[in-house]
């Protein structure tokens, strides 16, 4: 409950701080945010992936 609670908080002041940035402020902020998830997201799929076969190799395969 209590971390429910602290991130309505920060996302009440990071709202409040874009409501008094220009539009392209905002808008760049937002695409820097939305490139970073992408990569962040690629990057832990591919290492999914990567995880996986390792896993499978080590137990030797199918059997």
């Amino acid at each position: 409950m209590l971390f429910l609670v602290a991130a309505l908080l920060v996302l009440g002041v990071l709202l409040g701080a874009v409501a008094h940035l220009p539009v392209p402020v905002s808008a760049a902020a937002g695409l820097a945010i939305a490139l970073w998830l992408s990569l962040f997201a690629a990057r832990e799929r591919l290492s999914g992936r990567q995880r996986a076969a390792r896993l499978h190799h080590e137990r030797g395969g199918l059997r």
